[in-house]
């Protein structure tokens, strides 16, 4: 049974392993159909890190669907905290320190969107031909910045933005951000691990969702970054909103 939603939801996502490593370990979840979205970032090394992200990808993507968005906000928040739980348990057996992963997962229902997050993965949104990113890395450097206390970027005291505070995975009790909002005609969203946001302006992220084509955006996004450098694996899930009974709508006509 398809989500109840006044919109008409498009997606389209893609996952590269970037230029440098040699495993992805990122794990995308684009079900339209489903008004469902993710991007798992992996961490714990010696493909510990793809098994944490796709675990988390793995049992969001059979969260049935529901008519209210706080209803599927408050199931993909206890479903990460069982895969929380399931990682540590993991962790023990494999002797590893931590086996966990970043995430951000988007949520559509009616005419509102959730979303919710724990790390550096990303949520932006493009509206009315402005970006926002809608999450708050949770990094050093960001709960460092925040608190006013940031050395200069010249220090030896300066926290890499590489270091994060949250994951799923990472503690025993899994602390998660989010935020529930309206949804406008042509609202588009851009998920996406740090492989990317690491490596491609706010500029160009703008430039690319600008077109309105979620497949297209996703391939400029990931070539953009190679060309970057791509030094970590790159994901990217682009999702848009159209209302179809909006009738203050632009309509390109080609033959004009």
């Amino acid at each position: 049974m398809a989500f109840l939603s006044q919109f008409r939801w498009t997606s389209a996502s893609s996952s590269h392993v970037g230029l440098v490593r040699t495993l992805n370990e990122d794990s995308c979840l684009d079900r339209p159909e489903s008004g469902l979205w993710a991007v798992a970032d992996g961490m714990g090394g010696h493909a510990l890190g793809d098994f944490a992200s796709h675990l988390v990808v793995d049992n969001l993507s059979n969260i049935e669907v529901a008519s209210r968005i706080a209803k599927v906000v408050s199931k993909v928040r206890q479903r990460l905290q069982a895969v929380n739980q399931q990682l540590r348990e993991e962790a023990v057996v494999r002797d590893a320190s931590i086996i966990g992963s970043t995430v951000v997962v988007l949520i559509a229902s009616e005419y509102s969107c959730g979303y919710l997050w724990a790390g550096d993965s990303r949520l932006y949104l493009f509206r009315h031909g402005s970006l926002q990113q809608l999450t708050r890395d949770h990094t050093q450097l960001e709960e460092r910045r925040l608190r006013g206390d940031l050395p200069p970027p010249d220090s030896a005291d300066y926290p890499s933005r590489n270091i994060i505070t949250r994951a799923v995975g990472a503690m025993n009790e899994l602390d998660l951000d989010e935020k529930i909002m309206t949804v406008d005609d042509g609202d588009t969203f851009l998920l996406c691990s740090d492989g990317l946001s690491n490596e491609v302006t706010e500029s160009e992220i703008r430039d690319a969702l600008l077109t309105g084509n979620c497949r297209q955006a996703v391939e400029t996004l990931i070539e953009i970054a190679l060309k970057s450098g791509g030094r970590d694996n790159i994901s990217a899930v682009v999702v848009r909103a159209d209302d179809l009974d909006s009738t203050d709508r632009t309509i390109l006509n080609p033959a004009l």
